[in-house]
């Protein structure tokens, strides 16, 4: 699929999700019965235009023993959609992917960085942040839990909630302290990284890109390399952003399906498949 289109899918996504733009300008966020849905992607509730509600968000929200009732259908619900889709969703569905996009299509000098140790920070956030501290860091006075990455880490939503919402309420400018600045500090570098390092949130910090990455290889929908097409020219491998080889390992943990080495591929060997199918090895080179 040609980057022109893929935008163009992602846009639409963003707008399927966060419909209600005038809220932007109001302040207000939709609180109506569509919020008990989640987005597939890191989508934030507090949003003014969101329509649905954040998956990690709400997974928290059962963790710190707020509202119990939601585990089964978060957890069912990230399942599903792993097992169908991958990280195909971190390319074609999130907020947070779509911004990455656009800020790496400024023209400025590229750093393209395999990240060999840093890739796994996004899984011990996944367990620390998302899971054991909203279970076992509970409020001396309420006795529950919080929401430890939507609170201290998540940029999307300080850049999509936070930061729409105090443009245009006096009251909770009035409230900024120490932890908001905070939050604007991490967000401003993840945005300022993501000019020059492609999907440097996806690849390092999102806990919702490390569930995901879970199911890349067993996913319907998934990458394949036709080996009797693969001419080993390695055009997909420099065409990869993320330091990946498409042809001998097209459902890596970190591949995001964004498509870009399928368009390289003069032979068209990489496609897009739904049916599970088991590539062969790769043939020896002379």
């Amino acid at each position: 699929m040609k980057q022109g289109k893929r935008l163009r899918i992602q846009l639409g996504f963003f707008l399927l999700q966060n419909p209600f733009l005038k809220n932007f300008i109001t302040g207000k966020i939709y609180q109506g019965n569509l919020k008990v849905l989640c987005s597939p992607g890191l989508n934030c509730y507090s949003c003014p235009a969101a329509a649905v509600s954040c998956p990690i968000g709400a997974a928290q929200f059962f963790l710190a023993g707020v509202k119990s009732s939601i585990s089964l259908y978060v957890t069912g619900f990230l399942m599903i959609i792993g097992v169908m889709f991958g990280r195909f969703i971190c390319s074609y569905v999130c907020p947070m992917g779509l911004l990455q996009d656009l800020m790496y299509r400024i023209k400025t000098p590229k750093l393209v960085l395999r990240l060999r140790f840093l890739r796994y920070v996004k899984y011990v956030i996944l367990v620390v942040f998302v899971v054991l501290l909203p279970m076992i860091a509970a409020h001396e006075l309420t006795g529950l839990g919080q929401p430890w990455f939507c609170k201290y880490i998540c940029p999307s939503g300080t850049i999509f909630g936070a930061v729409p919402l105090l443009l245009v309420n006096d009251f909770l400018q009035r409230l900024i302290g120490t932890q908001f600045v905070f939050k604007i500090i991490v967000a401003a570098g993840i945005v300022s990284a993501a000019v020059s390092i492609y999907r440097i949130f996806c690849r390092v910090l999102c806990p919702l890109g490390a569930i995901y990455a879970l199911f890349n290889k067993i996913s319907i929908l998934h990458m394949h390399c036709d080996r009797e097409k693969c001419l080993s020219c390695g055009s997909c491998s420099k065409e990869c952003q993320l330091m990946i080889t498409p042809a001998s390992k097209p459902n890596d943990f970190e591949c995001v399906r964004c498509g870009k080495c399928v368009n390289a591929c003069k032979n068209k060997a990489l496609t897009y498949k739904i049916s599970r199918t088991v590539n062969k090895p790769l043939p020896k080179s002379d």
